[in-house]
């Protein structure tokens, strides 16, 4: 039981504001029903009235509308306490009539009344009512209205904020961090123009119901005070007419300033400084219209009747202020010029290339025909597209790909766009906008019209179609892309394809960075026995034949371990093939774990693994030109005969032939798999299918 109470106690305790604001929240509900002594009245009312103030300024400090971004939900507090008080005055003033002792309201009263009997009530009446109209016809109904149309440009323009924030991401000008949180800003704003466009209606309601509580108060008390209290005709409208004016002054009072900082917070959507500086800088702008104004007073000052002890020396203060925004005009004009001189000289003189011209890591250039596949505003989903390419890649590969900048290339056919990797181009291709490329992946039960081309991907037979023609296409067993999708392909299979020219050594820094505060005893001591550049190396081995290193700790603790042994990449790439088997094994295995594999004869793997050489780029295959051509041609038939079967070829050797075989075969069969014994794992299933011989 005392753990209970500690808990509690101790939850309560750990925020203060929030239990303030609780207990105050539900105090504010509940003075409505409860009687509320005329002290505690007075206390209240004036903080009412000491909110309206804060509020006010806070607002007029502030930059942007969206820093006070509880406002909203002050609106409906400060209305609903307001509120509270008005009834809790009305139930004192018609409970006690000229017996009331509340001092605010006999003071507000007292202040506006005055002591002229008749005529003090009359006029006092009269401001009040004209404070009322104001409120309620000018600045209330016009905040409003400011509040309903900035919620619903803002909601508009969202489309286009985030658009606009997801183009300068992809094209590598802001972070991802930068492009979160501009788009969690604009969020924000729409969210609080929303919430304006609803909470400026407390606003309004509360102003009608005012006038509504300051009629029962009159017309109440008049008729408690002559039937009830048994006074005069004269004390009571006397009484009850002075109290109404103060209590309806002091509680429109703070709900006119509230509804002043509406007005204020929601014409100031544009601004990016603080009401007073935009005054001051936009009011002295233009020294000009100071004279003018100086110049018109003082023509006024001379015409009969006119107040010329009041007009020129407000005259007098106009040319004055005019007079010193032009000095200071001036003197800014003459520094300019100074700086513009400056910089002139500067520019003169024979200007120093820099010893480095950056390339970017990777660029997609359009021909200017195919600008609309990036422009959002058109529905282009191509820069989305792109955003979660280098995401799956990421997933896919481990290889964090860098912002691919998106730029139009006059040299280029309008059709025509092309990939480079550090400005050196991998991969064109050309797209038809308006037409779907229907590409022949053989079998196809239909031949249809369309224009003979090539698929830029995959370099297979297609044919560019009209839109009514994909159904006919798709149903005799075409494969139908849109123009977005061959691009996304295309950059797809050329991240594959050159992941590892994509991984440099500033990668791998920042990859060692990002793994050492979860592994730091990992990377030291990686980083102790191998190089940036040796590791760079084994990365790039296994990118190159698609080994994902997603799992870079199993990689580095690999290479410590055999690093002592020896530096040489290539024995490091096989070790950390190993280290990676599972991951290999379930990348090629079917869905119930089989490997299905070609084997070579091992007379034939002895050959191969005699003719090594090892270069500065590696161990290589040096067979004979005849025996290379019959080991190709006996390859390319146990191949095929796989792939007729719906099989995946890989070929599985040994270890020390691995990577030779690979090599050997690296220009005539770029993707084919090659694993070892020592990367299959003991439960994969293996079944061969085939054997690699010479013939003869």
């Amino acid at each position: 039981m005392a753990d209970t109470q500690r808990l509690v106690r101790d939850s309560l305790l750990s925020n203060p504001s929030d239990l303030a604001v609780a207990v105050a929240t539900i105090a504010v509900v509940l003075m409505i029903i409860v009687p509320v002594p005329a002290v505690l009245l007075d206390v209240l009312l004036a903080l009412n009235l000491t909110m309206g103030i804060l509020i006010i300024l806070i607002v007029l400090y502030t930059r942007k509308a969206t820093e006070f971004s509880i406002f909203p939900t002050m609106l409906l507090v400060t209305t609903v306490f307001g509120l509270a008080l008005n009834i809790s005055s009305t139930r004192l003033i018609l409970t006690k009539g000229s017996a009331f002792d509340g001092k605010l309201i006999r003071a507000f009263a007292s202040f506006v009344v005055g002591t002229g009997g008749a005529e003090g009530l009359v006029i006092g009446f009269i401001i009040f009512i004209i404070i009322i109209a104001v409120q309620a016809i000018v600045i209330t109904k016009g905040a409003t209205r400011i509040a309903e149309v900035a919620a619903r440009f803002t909601l508009d323009g969202l489309p286009g904020k985030q658009m606009s924030i997801d183009a300068e991401y992809n094209s590598g000008s802001i972070t991802e961090e930068e492009a979160l949180r501009r788009k969690a800003e604009v969020q924000r704003e729409v969210d609080f123009y929303g919430q304006m466009d609803g909470a400026s209606k407390f606003i309004s309601g509360n102003v009608k119901v005012g006038i509504f509580i300051s009629v029962i108060d009159l017309v109440g008390g008049f008729i408690i005070g002559m039937a009830l209290h048994k006074e005069g005709f004269q004390t009571a409208i006397a009484t009850y007419t002075a109290l109404t004016i103060g209590d309806g002054l002091l509680s429109q009072l703070p709900a006119l300033l509230v509804s002043t900082a509406t007005g204020i917070i929601v014409t100031r959507a544009n601004s990016e400084g603080t009401f007073g500086r935009d005054v001051t800088r936009q009011f002295s702008q233009n020294a000009k219209i100071y004279i003018v104004a100086a110049a018109v007073l003082s023509l006024l000052s001379i015409l009969p009747g006119f107040p010329w002890y009041v007009l020129l020396p407000m005259a007098a203060l106009l040319a004055f202020v005019g007079i010193r925004l032009t000095r200071r005009h001036a003197d800014e004009a003459e520094k300019a010029r100074l700086a513009a001189a400056g910089a002139g000289r500067k520019a003169e003189a024979p200007a120093e290339l820099s010893p480095v011209v950056p390339l970017d890591p990777m660029s997609l250039e359009l021909g200017y025909g195919l600008i609309p596949l990036v422009d959002k505003d058109k529905g282009a989903d191509l820069l989305e597209r792109i955003t979660r390419i280098r995401k799956e890649s990421a997933l896919d590969m481990g290889l964090v790909v860098p912002r691919i900048r998106i730029i139009d290339n006059m040299r280029l056919e309008p059709s025509e766009y092309c990939f480079k990797i550090k400005g050196v181009q991998v991969g064109r291709g050309v797209i038809r906008l308006g037409y779907y490329l229907a590409i022949n992946p053989g079998g196809v039960s239909e031949e249809i019209p369309g224009e003979k081309t090539r698929d830029p991907t995959f370099d297979l037979p297609a044919l560019w179609i009209a839109e009514e023609q994909r159904d006919r296409a798709e149903r005799a067993g075409y494969t139908v892309v849109d123009a977005p999708s061959i691009v996304a392909t295309h950059l797809t299979d050329i991240i594959k394809r050159h992941a590892a020219e994509i991984l440099g050594r500033q990668e791998i820094q920042a990859i060692l960075d990002a793994l050492k505060k979860d592994y730091p005893a990992v990377v030291e001591d990686a980083v102790k026995r191998l190089s940036l550049g040796e590791i760079q190396k084994v990365l790039q081995g296994l990118l190159r034949e698609q080994v994902s290193v997603r799992n870079v700790v199993a990689i580095l603790e690999t290479l410590a371990d055999y690093a002592g042994v020896t530096k040489d990449p290539g024995f490091l790439v096989e070790k950390a093939r190993q280290a990676l088997g599972r991951q290999i094994c379930l990348q090629y295995a079917d869905a119930d774990r089989s490997l299905r594999v070609l084997t070579i004869d091992a007379a034939l793997e002895q050959k191969i693994i005699e003719s090594r050489v090892d270069t500065p780029a590696g161990a290589v295959s040096a067979l004979e030109p005849a025996v290379q051509r019959q080991w190709i041609k006996a390859l390319s038939r146990a191949v095929q005969a796989v792939q007729a079967k719906g099989w995946l070829p890989v070929i599985l050797c040994s270890e020390g032939a691995r990577a030779l075989v690979k090599a050997s075969t690296e220009r005539e069969i770029p993707d084919l798999v090659v694993l070892s014994v020592p990367e299959i794992v003991a439960d994969a299933r293996v079944e061969a299918v085939g054997e690699i011989k010479l013939e003869g």
